[in-house]
């Protein structure tokens, strides 16, 4: 079974696509699909484009729909959703603090710390919900994926090789 998933992935989707999807996904990100990239052989600039590109997809959407969506699951008749958006809202609740105090700074301090449960979809979410203008936290996650992903390709193609 695992020789299929992995012949799956690495034939079918392809090294670059596993990466790429990868870094899409909410607290993976960049901090998983880097090492990926490493562990499949790519150079570290294709990995790092990659990532990137996977980390940033779903901000401007976060950014734009996120709090229609919170609402929405909150008022949800299903309970799966309801419990989802409560979730959400402990998380943002748990981290805001931190946003709000620095502002803009604090969306790419929150975004550039490669640990998991920081990055640019819980940056971009306590953002949204913070009201933080759309654009400008944009950009503030650009840079902090930027960082992020300048770390992690450090400690992953330098660090995690020389260890290997």
């Amino acid at each position: 079974m695992v020789e299929w998933i992995e012949q799956f992935f690495l034939e079918t989707v392809g090294r670059e696509l596993c990466v790429l999807f990868c870094a899409m996904l909410p607290i993976i990100e960049c901090r998983g699909a880097v090492p990926l990239g490493w562990a499949l052989g790519l150079p570290w600039w294709q990995t790092g484009l990659l990532s990137i590109a996977g980390n940033l997809l779903p901000v401007p959407f976060i950014l734009l729909f996120i709090r229609a969506v919170l609402r929405w699951m909150s008022g949800s008749r299903v309970k799966f959703f309801a419990k989802v958006a409560g979730w959400l809202d402990r998380k943002v609740q748990k981290h805001k603090g931190t946003i709000e105090k620095y502002s803009y700074l604090g969306v790419i301090i929150f975004v550039a710390i490669p640990l998991p449960g920081t990055g640019a979809w819980t940056g971009t979410l306590i953002a949204s919900v913070l009201g933080l203008e759309p654009k400008r936290s944009f950009l503030c996650a650009v840079v902090g994926v930027l960082i992020a992903t300048v770390i992690m390709t450090v400690v992953s193609y330098c660090g995690l090789g020389a260890i290997f």
